[in-house]
């Protein structure tokens, strides 16, 4: 059995949840979340005990699979509308900065133009100094995702430690050009 599968997913007070069919709603006091599961798994919620259990039909090794992942999600379901999650990104370089105009992020980091991305109405981001760019919202793809793409624009290179990173993330320097001393 999987051993995340069956542990049930403790509801918090102020959650709630609701089961209609195969989609699985949860809200919250940071917004509603709704996922719809595989038909390989049932999912029910005990409101008594304020928990969510996930059970699957069959044993075969890929409704094992959906069986932890389907609770792992659920989880993160409840975190995100709890707690919320955040994604920081920092930004290094000569002239690199980040700017919020309205719900665009504007980023110069180093090309010709400005890069734009246009920030969707269920994330927010916050740009507290010109180097640092933090994503926050209740759903965990999604602000992962965002940041992700951020990152993408400039990913970090080796021999400067040039661009955008996630906050806390160790670039792998890589010597330059060895000078041999040899005049020819």
């Amino acid at each position: 059995m999987s051993r995340i599968g069956k542990k049930p997913v403790a509801v918090p007070d102020g959650v709630e949840v609701s089961v209609a069919g195969r989609k699985v709603t949860i809200k919250g006091k940071l917004g509603t979340l709704a996922y719809e599961h595989r038909p390989e798994v049932t999912v029910a919620y005990d409101a008594a005990a304020k928990q969510i259990v996930v059970t699957r039909k069959g044993d075969e090794r890929q409704t094992r699979a959906y069986h932890g992942m389907t609770r792992a999600l659920l989880a993160n379901m409840v975190e995100g509308v709890t707690k919320g999650y955040e994604r920081g990104l920092e930004i290094v370089g000569r002239g690199y900065e980040a700017k919020l105009q309205g719900k665009k992020l504007l980023l110069t980091v180093g090309y010709a133009d400005t890069r734009e991305f246009q920030i969707p109405d269920h994330l927010k981001v916050e740009v507290p100094t010109p180097t640092v760019v933090v994503v926050k919202g209740c759903d965990k793809q999604a602000v992962g995702e965002l940041a992700a793409e951020i990152r993408a624009t400039r990913k970090p290179e080796p021999y400067l430690g040039k661009g955008i990173r996630y906050r806390g993330e160790v670039v792998r320097r890589k010597a330059g050009k060895a000078f041999a001393g040899t005049g020819g």
